[in-house]
């Protein structure tokens, strides 16, 4: 009874924020009105990342989607949790002290969910000199409270009930963790995923949902052999990220390498792209010339009008308040940059709250 409470409480709050912002402004004409806010993991300026109350904070809030991040525990159970390991943002080292692996990682896939269900869940933080310091100092603090994890059926069912007390249709931006590492461990976590998908409803393109990886060889096995086999058709969105991130591997002549994402930001494949992805997911210094960039002269690269030539939507992430470029004096400055000058048909933002802000103030209804 405490967690709804909390939860409901997070949600009013959120409506009551919506409530004073709403100031309409029509500085900006053209599509402000087709731009959507995307949660990411949730209000998660505010409240611990991905955790239900994170969820509720962020729905009325104004956006279109909350993002759910997924891994598969031991017993071949979705979770949500943005990486697929543990430590970063649970006690697990506390109470699992003998369960990391050689890396020092304790991977969600090395445990149950019972055992998951143990952890209390926290603000995202690093160990430095045998201490926890947290990632964003300003942020909700750590341990204070009580989180958990939970699964993405209960992350499923949350969302619903919410959409029919509230009267909405907010949607669901789900994101396969790491396939390639899933496979490796001998699970097929886009299968699982697109399953727990279907027996909730969401199995066509109208379906309020997008299917989102970092993995573009396995989102091209999701498209033209997972969803056909299993009667369903979604939107997909491959996520672009530099290749020093070493954030996905292709097994090639028998070996995993990392994947070279250079292939899928040339204009010459990007048709090719399009045959799988209904978007693309940049980061930010994708859309944006860090280089050229400076205060007053923010310059655009021409990834988003190359992606719109090949008819896929650009959903860029992350623009986060306590953690702005330098070339920007405030963050309404960078959802201009991405939204207005880059044309961006959305954004990712932990401050979903002020997105939707910067929309109502230049004339989205």
């Amino acid at each position: 009874m405490k967690f709804v409470k909390t939860a409901l409480y997070a949600a009013v709050m959120a409506a009551t924020v919506m409530g004073s912002s709403a100031m309409l402004n029509s500085a900006y004409a053209g599509d402000i009105q087709d731009k959507i806010i995307v949660a990411h993991r949730g209000a998660s300026a505010y409240l611990p990342e991905h955790t239900l109350e994170s969820k509720a904070l962020a729905y009325n809030m104004g956006v279109a989607y909350l993002e759910q991040d997924l891994a598969m525990t031991k017993d071949n159970r979705l979770v949500v949790v943005h990486d697929h390991f543990l430590d970063r943002v649970t006690d697990v080292a506390d109470k699992f002290p003998k369960r990391a692996r050689k890396d020092g990682r304790y991977y969600v896939i090395d445990f149950t969910l019972d055992e998951i269900k143990t952890l209390n869940f926290t603000e995202g933080f690093e160990i430095v000199n045998g201490k926890r310091v947290q990632g964003y100092k300003n942020r909700f603090p750590m341990f204070t409270s009580v989180f958990k994890i939970h699964t993405l059926e209960e992350e499923i069912e949350f969302i619903q009930g919410l959409n029919k007390t509230m009267g909405k249709d907010i949607g669901l931006y789900v994101e396969t963790k790491a396939p390639w590492f899933h496979k490796q461990e001998g699970k097929d976590i886009s299968k699982a995923t697109l399953e727990v998908l279907k027996k909730y409803g969401y199995t066509s393109k109208d379906s309020n949902v997008i299917f989102q990886t970092f993995d573009y060889p396995d989102l091209k096995y999701v498209k033209t052999e997972l969803m056909p086999k299993m009667g369903i058709d979604l939107k997909t969105v491959v996520l672009l990220a530099e290749n020093s991130w070493n954030e996905t591997y292709e097994l090639k002549d028998g070996k995993w390498v990392p994947y070279d994402f250079d292939y899928l930001m040339d204009p010459k494949n990007m048709k090719e792209v399009a045959k799988y992805a209904t978007g693309m997911g940049p980061s930010l210094d994708m859309v944006i010339d860090g280089k050229k960039s400076k205060k007053g002269a923010i310059v655009v690269t021409d990834l988003v009008k190359n992606a719109h030539a090949n008819g896929m939507m650009v959903h860029p992430y992350t623009i986060r308040a306590d953690k702005l470029p330098a070339y920007c004096n405030n963050v309404d400055e960078l959802f201009k940059a991405i939204l207005i000058d880059a044309d961006s048909d959305g954004v990712f933002t932990d401050f979903p709250d002020l997105g939707s802000a910067f929309l109502q103030k230049n004339g989205k209804k």
